[in-house]
């Protein structure tokens, strides 16, 4: 660790257990995609035939990306901007490339922070009305439809409750703040879904959903489109982008074993997917239906509609609602962290100061983007996120010595990764952070 890196370590909060830790990075992959595109894209693509290749991709992040992430932020105690900066001054002598370039990532969290405040604007909501009854009177698919054209094309108040809940947390900073509302967060959302599992599990027909989840076509395996969307879903569903995992891992002791929590992070956030597949799809079944629409229409729309005819629909609805909301706001913390984090660093202003200042930019352009929300996304999703990913990579792997890397990776570990490792994350990871851009961009997105 070079001067300046212990400088900032000296002065930076930290994570105070290895399990907040976790549970953050937890948080901060669990999101929309474990919940309105995977259960989707298992639909889609054939149960089994798309879990087989998709976990294979999970595997593969989890034991590269992730661990290159983690272990890049913690070696510059800093956020992209510290770690490119490092990077380039050790191999070029200069810190101002890599400084610039450090700041692309960190403006891709901005702006993916400011386009999911919008979608947690609309989960709180729901929330509120599940728990208050104000969606009883809505009955039929196009009932509902109209409902939620009505919330996306003004939700302020909601946005602003959603911004404030998230700015409130970070204010606290890592320990009081986001680690201690994980700790509650994460292991509710697990146990609201398990819940819902078991109950939807009871439902006439439910046998059905299962059958299909699990269902495997040998012949689909030899289908090009679902290697390439299994592959999206892995990849953005871990969080891969040169920010969110970085500045986590930026907090991080060094006498943490990065690959040992890298596995635990693909793990569980595996298990919200697959737990969110055997709610969504069984449910589906019970309705007689099959689940073709994903995004905000199946969480806003259909699944509202099909909770409507269940029994006991109205709970049903409002444990999914508060569910979604606790993965919504880990997932929101995250991505506002890494440009708080840039915020201090580079200017030297304190936590709250950060905090308010990135906040208001959030709210304020987020109120502004209301009716434009899908393509800002889309935008973020398939080509910013990838570029970040890239960078982070490229910086870590190929501009950054063997030797250091290796010892970065293998700090807090009793026994060094295997051989394996180096040469994977170096050609296989890196060049699939290539490919998930180069294939995003052709296909107008896979993740």
């Amino acid at each position: 660790m070079d001067a300046q890196s212990e400088k900032r370590a000296s002065k930076r909060d930290s994570f105070i257990s290895k399990r907040g830790f976790i549970l953050a990075c937890i948080g901060s992959a669990v999101g929309m995609g474990n919940i309105w595109l995977f259960p989707t894209r298992v639909s889609a693509y054939g149960g089994a035939t798309f879990i087989i290749p998709y976990l294979l991709f999970v595997v593969l992040i989890a034991s590269t990306g992730i661990i290159e992430e983690m272990s890049f932020g913690r070696a510059a105690k800093g956020g992209p901007v510290a770690a490119f900066a490092n990077t380039t001054k050790k191999r070029f002598g200069t810190s101002r490339v890599g400084a610039a370039l450090g700041l692309v990532p960190v403006a891709t969290s901005l702006a993916m922070a400011i386009g999911y405040s919008v979608v947690v604007g609309w989960i709180f909501k729901y929330t509120f009305d599940s728990l208050t009854g104000g969606a009883a009177n809505v009955q039929g698919a196009e009932q509902f439809a109209a409902q939620f054209g009505s919330v996306a094309s003004g939700n302020a108040l909601w946005q602003t409750i959603g911004m404030l809940a998230a700015i409130g947390i970070l204010v606290f900073g890592v320990s009081k703040g986001i680690e201690k509302a994980n700790k509650v967060m994460m292991p509710l959302f697990f146990c609201l879904f398990v819940g819902l599992a078991v109950y939807v599990a009871t439902l006439p027909g439910s046998i059905e959903g299962y059958r299909y989840i699990f269902l495997l076509d040998p012949a689909g395996l030899a289908d090009p489109i679902v290697w390439v969307y299994a592959l999206g879903q892995a990849f953005f569903s871990l969080s891969i982008a040169g920010s969110g995992t970085l500045i986590y891992g930026s907090y991080l002791s060094d006498a943490e074993d990065v690959p040992n929590s890298a596995k635990y992070v693909a793990l569980f956030d595996t298990i919200a997917a697959v737990v969110a597949s055997l709610v969504i799809i069984p449910a589906m079944a019970f309705a007689g239906q099959q689940l073709s629409q994903g995004g905000p229409g199946l969480l806003f729309i259909y699944l509202p509609n099909l909770f409507s005819t269940m029994p006991g629909g109205a709970l049903f609805m409002a444990v999914f609602f508060v569910a979604v909301l606790f993965g919504g706001l880990t997932s929101l913390i995250n991505l506002f962290e890494a440009p708080i984090a840039t915020l201090e660093e580079m200017l030297g202003v304190g936590r709250r100061t950060a905090c308010l200042a990135i906040g208001g930019i959030g709210l304020v352009v987020g109120i502004a983007i209301q009716g434009i929300v899908s393509s800002w996304m889309d935008v973020c999703s398939v080509y910013l996120c990838p570029i970040g990913a890239c960078l982070a990579a490229i910086m870590f792997f190929w501009l950054s010595d063997r030797e250091w890397v290796l010892e970065q990776v293998n700090k807090g570990r009793s026994k060094p990764l295997g051989s394996w490792f180096y040469p994977l994350a170096k050609y296989v990871f890196v060049g699939v952070s290539v490919l998930v851009l180069v294939l995003g961009s052709v296909l107008g997105g896979i993740g």
